[in-house]
């Protein structure tokens, strides 16, 4: 069993208060909660077991670090278009708990990091068909814009948590210049494309093995962004890398079922891999600062190891393409102190 740290033991009260006033409808049993999953945010995940011999999740997500409105708004409006995403079946958005279906504990992270080159071509296939099915048919009007300054300050995460905190650097006017630029040519691409439903985190970790699956997860964040975004998060993933020839036989697979249903992809498929390409830089970047902030702000340094990850996804990237290359300096000052600090590059 998975033993559960209570930062705040008021917050163990009132999860416990909250669990005995649903316990008599759901058949829970509070005394079998134990921790299911943590990520990178302030939420987590509980799992407690049922009379009736099932099991069911706790989401516990404090509300001083954002409301849980849109994570139920999203989950019915998946469920709508046919995608397997946990019920709801309550909620309290003031203490910032919320009782969902169970999917199980297999992410699809585990299952791919075990399996043969046919299962894991079966799993990203499925993954694929659950992506076009959110695209084809998530109302996008309805979500927040992934827009210049949503992306910027994204970018920003990269120079103050990476750069700066993290490995200690302050540009000079030329880097600072190749940045600028840098920067506009990531926006331009995320801007030029079409603009559907986007997970915005649709990666193996948040997909789950289930009968008819995958089961969606940590869909809350949402937004109205770029067409190659979810599917460059899903090739090029935080935890599990593929060699290229696979990441664009998945690509030309999405790519022309995505004609057939009429998504508005480029029709040169040469063309939307770049854009995907860029757009997952993009990503890469952010994720980067991101990291580090989880090792430098909130004591979490395992996240740090999958650096090297991300700097060789980005360099291999910055390298291919003219309009990059002063992006592969700045890039390559970095990972020359990755290497000193005993990180290995993988």
């Amino acid at each position: 069993m998975n033993a559960i740290v209570w930062p705040d033991p008021a917050r163990e009260q009132q999860l416990l208060a909250w669990l005995a006033t649903l316990a008599a409808s759901h058949g829970l049993r509070p005394e079998t909660l134990q921790l299911a999953k943590e990520d990178a945010s302030t939420r987590r995940y509980l799992r407690l077991q049922t009379a009736a011999g099932g099991s069911l999740i706790v989401m516990d997500a404090p509300p001083q670090h954002g409301s849980q409105r849109a994570f139920v708004e999203i989950a019915a409006h998946m469920a709508d278009c046919g995608l397997r995403v946990p019920t709801v079946l309550a909620a309290d958005e003031g203490l910032g708990f919320l009782l969902l279906s169970d999917f199980g504990d297999q992410p699809y992270l585990q299952a791919l990091q075990q399996a043969t080159i046919a299962e894991a071509d079966a799993l990203m296939r499925a993954a694929i068909a659950t992506l076009l099915q959110w695209q084809l048919k998530g109302d996008a009007s309805r979500l927040p814009v992934f827009d210049e300054s949503f992306v910027r300050r994204e970018l920003q995460i990269f120079t103050d948590w990476c750069v700066e905190r993290e490995f200690c650097q302050q540009w000079n006017a030329t880097q600072k210049g190749w940045w600028a630029h840098s920067c506009q040519v990531l926006v331009d691409n995320i801007l030029s494309q079409p603009q559907l439903a986007m997970h915005r985190d649709f990666m193996p970790r948040n997909l789950m093995v289930i009968d008819g699956g995958p089961g969606v997860l940590d869909f809350q964040d949402a937004v109205r962004g770029p067409i190659s975004y979810d599917l460059a998060s899903l090739l090029r993933d935080t935890f599990v890398s593929w060699d290229e020839e696979r990441e664009l036989d998945w690509a030309i697979r999405y790519w022309e079922q995505a004609r057939q249903l009429g998504l508005p992809v480029h029709e040169d498929f040469g063309e939307f891999w770049r854009q995907l390409e860029w757009t997952g830089l993009q990503r890469h970047l952010k994720i980067l600062g991101l990291f580090c902030r989880l090792k430098q702000r909130d004591g979490k340094p395992a996240y740090a190891e999958d650096l090297p990850r991300f700097f060789a996804y980005a360099i291999k990237v910055t390298t291919r393409y003219v309009q990059l290359s002063p992006l592969t300096h700045l890039l390559e000052g970095l990972r020359g102190n990755l290497v000193q600090t005993g990180f290995s590059l993988r």
